[in-house]
């Protein structure tokens, strides 16, 4: 389990980013994986997600995640929800007590967020594309429509692949900088001639900073480089896996 210190407190607001040890599941997916989209068995994953979320004092009935499509729409949470009605979003927010927000990766940056005074809580996660598209901005919007204020949202960067093991072909970066130039900034030359190397958490950063967030933390974990503690979509797309596991990342408020 990784926590942030940015995140940590004394207000009953919990959080972790879990890695993939600890759990039930075995082969590819040993052994905390928590995707149900993963390949597998529903019986596993439900029995992982009851062990993660029980470090947040929680049972597996207040936990609840998106089916996530890499947008940048996000939902506030009253009430859990069973994964069979999962809305198909990448951001979560919530005033309520009680409720895990949970967001899953395989690379991509898990992104979670804390406005403390408030008891505003939010969860998103953080693929190139909904970067791109503005999930960080839409989740703070959310969050303030509950009463959270920007200058107070604290912001942690959870485990993803990081720029060394991020290699993007040369289309990759006209969109970014369509968007804003400056995000030049976060490629850099790959080995391969024409190539380059995206540095998605430091985009996120960028975001987040442009956006008037101004308490950040990272975790620098490379999921992709590391086996013992990560799934990775990447890795395994190298060695030629069809399937791999997803990590959770989880933050709830206490009572």
């Amino acid at each position: 389990m990784i926590t942030l210190n940015l995140l940590n407190d004394d207000l009953g607001i919990r959080h972790v980013f879990f890695t993939r040890q600890g759990g039930v599941s075995s082969g590819f997916f040993a052994s905390l994986n928590c995707g149900f989209g993963s390949g597998d068995t529903a019986d596993r994953v439900a029995r992982n997600r009851a062990i993660a979320v029980e470090q947040l004092g929680l049972t597996i009935d207040r936990l609840v995640t998106c089916y996530q499509v890499h947008s940048n729409a996000v939902i506030t949470v009253d009430r859990p929800w069973s994964n069979d009605a999962a809305p198909r979003a990448d951001g979560l927010v919530t005033g309520a007590s009680g409720i895990a927000l949970g967001i899953l990766t395989a690379d991509c940056a898990p992104i979670l967020f804390a406005d403390k005074a408030a008891r505003v809580i939010g969860a998103a996660h953080g693929g190139w594309r909904g970067a791109l598209g503005g999930i960080v901005e839409a989740t703070l919007d959310r969050m303030e429509a509950l009463g959270a204020e920007r200058a107070r949202i604290r912001a942690g960067i959870g485990p993803c692949i990081e720029q060394c093991s991020y290699e993007v072909g040369p289309e990759f970066l006209h969109p970014f900088l369509s968007d804003d130039p400056a995000s030049a900034a976060h490629f850099a030359p790959a080995l391969r001639p024409g190539y380059l190397m995206f540095d998605l958490p430091g985009y996120i950063e960028r975001r987040l900073a442009r956006a008037g967030v101004a308490n950040i933390e990272r975790a620098a974990r490379d999921t992709a480089a590391d086996d013992t503690d990560f799934f990775s979509y990447r890795r395994a797309c190298l060695r030629g896996e069809r399937v791999y596991g997803r990590a959770l990342s989880a933050i709830a408020l206490g009572d």
